[in-house]
């Protein structure tokens, strides 16, 4: 499941906490860089079609490279790109600072305007360059399969007869079969390592001696394997919900099924500890039974036409990754349960026009990134033997990645991640992250032998900085103004411990959804693909 995501599922590690999976992990390829020594045109600037890029004053163009870095001169295709200028003195300026959302899959061409949200002005000696990575968004071609995969009233994730598994099946085989008649050559070069030649492309379209990097989620794997090949090019880098790059892809999802069962079980008990507002259980328990026992209730018999089991599990991860919207899952379930009002759990579904773009491209990177079982019962097993113990999220994940056991294009090697060259590195990774568990930030500070941790302590928030947390936030803004991080300690720990993105009170953030004033909400608005 992908690692930046507001309404499905998500992705990141291996073999299992607990011991419910083993997993191998994937054999790592030696570093090396491009095979070629590509260089694109320069950037031919000109105006946005997005409107907030437009107010931003940004300027949008696009970078031309090859298919296949191993054949220069063959196939082109284009890399959308966005950029909002320093506002310093050209003396002060800092170069470009490439962002990465996440996914894989996301869309980056809106993060142009991301150095408006960095305090104290720590932003504004940084050319800030949004991207559409390679078959995602306005970037050409992009890659489309089954718009409407994920519509309303799919077949139940859990397989409790023969039928609904060969139906999944079916669909996985189906949606593999469509990427493949839609872009079949780009299929076989939408690795990692492939969006990481892509950003030396940028940087050199840019005409920059090195790049500033700021990757949330999927977007930390980019940065550690742009930084274990091009070190030197590498100045700066932010890593938020930072990626274990030994644990690509298979297992990733395992451990995350029982990280998110983790989260949501936080977030249920944030429910009964508001049974004042909600009057949906006093205990975590008997919160987490009425989302087991509603969610059971719609199988055949989906609230508003629409919202059967699976959207009601895909509304609640949405809690399971983020606090932010804590409130208005939790008012969508005492709709549901107390009113039978399905439109706030439509609202949050969403709807039409529905659109894969970003998870084909999620499948064209991890299902080929690495190798995955080829064998639909070792997935079968796997899953179930996970479910026992960690139900909330397992045939969820399943079957989001399940379109890799047809995938058309042949997997590759990972890179084997070294950041003993890169000069310095932030990290960020709150304690009981779902997505991206707290051990993968661990891992890599050992990788990254000159970076520093900052943990939100006890947090269950993925990738959630500069959501105005003071104590995060200004040591951010310190490090991209001076390069200056804090001290690095002795042993597997985090450097900085800060408080976790705050959980919202109820009253309170109901007031502020009118209002969407600053911060985080500001933040969150402006970043909308909507």
């Amino acid at each position: 499941m992908r690692i930046r995501r507001l309404v499905v599922a998500a992705t990141v590690s291996s073999a299992l906490v607990a011991g419910v999976v083993s997993v191998p992990l994937a054999t790592a390829a030696p570093a090396r860089p491009a095979s070629s020594g590509y260089t694109p045109p320069p950037v031919q600037w000109g105006a946005c079609d997005v409107p907030r890029l437009v107010s931003a004053g940004a300027q949008c163009g696009y970078v031309v490279v090859p298919l296949d870095y191993d054949r220069p001169n063959g196939a082109k295709i284009q890399l959308a790109v966005s950029r909002v200028k320093h506002k310093t003195p050209d003396a002060q300026a800092q170069g470009p600072m490439l962002v990465n959302p996440g996914g894989p899959g996301g869309s980056g061409l809106i993060y142009a305007i991301f150095g408006d949200f960095v305090p104290n002005g720590a932003g504004d000696s940084y050319d800030w360059i949004g991207f559409d990575p390679r078959g995602v968004g306005e970037s050409k071609p992009a890659l489309s399969c089954i718009p409407d995969y994920a519509g309303y009233n799919r077949p139940f994730y859990v397989p409790v007869t023969q039928k609904l598994e060969q139906t999944w099946l079916k669909r996985s085989k189906a949606y593999a079969k469509a990427c493949d008649a839609d872009q079949h050559a780009l299929l076989s070069h939408l690795k990692t390592i492939d969006s990481v030649h892509d950003m030396e492309s940028i940087r050199k379209a840019l005409g920059a001696p090195q790049i500033n990097f700021y990757g949330f989620s999927f977007g930390t794997y980019l940065g550690q394997v742009y930084g274990t090949l091009y070190p030197s090019k590498l100045r700066r880098a932010v890593f938020d919900g930072v990626v274990d790059a030994r644990r690509v892809w298979y297992g990733a999802n395992f451990d995350q099924d029982i990280a998110f069962n983790k989260s949501v079980k936080v977030f249920f008990q944030y429910v009964a500890a508001h049974d004042s507002t909600w009057h949906l259980g006093k205990t975590e328990a008997i919160v987490e039974l009425r989302y087991y026992a509603e969610m059971h209730k719609l199988i055949g018999h989906p609230a508003g036409g629409k919202i059967g089991p699976d959207e009601w599990n895909d509304v609640f991860t949405q809690a399971a990754y983020y606090v932010y919207g804590w409130v208005d899952v939790a008012n969508a379930f005492a709709a549901w349960v107390h009113d039978r009002d399905a439109a706030p759990l439509v609202d949050l579904y969403g709807g039409p026009p529905f659109d894969d773009n970003e998870y084909a491209v999620y499948l064209g990177v991890t299902c080929t990134d690495a190798p995955m079982p080829s064998n639909w019962n070792t997935w079968r097993r796997d899953t179930w033997r996970t479910y026992v113990k960690a139900p909330f999220l397992a045939w969820n994940n399943t079957w989001f990645n399940a379109p890799c056991v047809y995938w058309p294009a042949k997997a590759g090697r990972p890179v084997k991640v070294d950041g003993s060259k890169v000069k310095s590195a932030l990290l960020i990774n709150e304690t009981l992250d779902p997505a991206t568990p707290y051990s993968g930030a661990l891992q890599t500070r050992k990788t990254f032998p000159h970076s520093v941790l900052i943990e939100g302590v006890g947090g269950t928030t993925h990738a959630g900085s500069l959501s105005g947390v003071t104590c995060t936030d200004d040591r951010i803004a310190a490090y991209l103004q001076t390069g200056a991080l804090p001290a690095r300690r002795p042993g597997n720990r985090s450097d900085v411990q800060c408080d976790p993105v705050p959980a919202p009170e109820p009253a309170a953030a109901t007031a502020a959804k009118s209002a969407s004033t600053t911060g985080t909400s500001a933040l969150r608005v402006a970043l909308s693909p909507r």
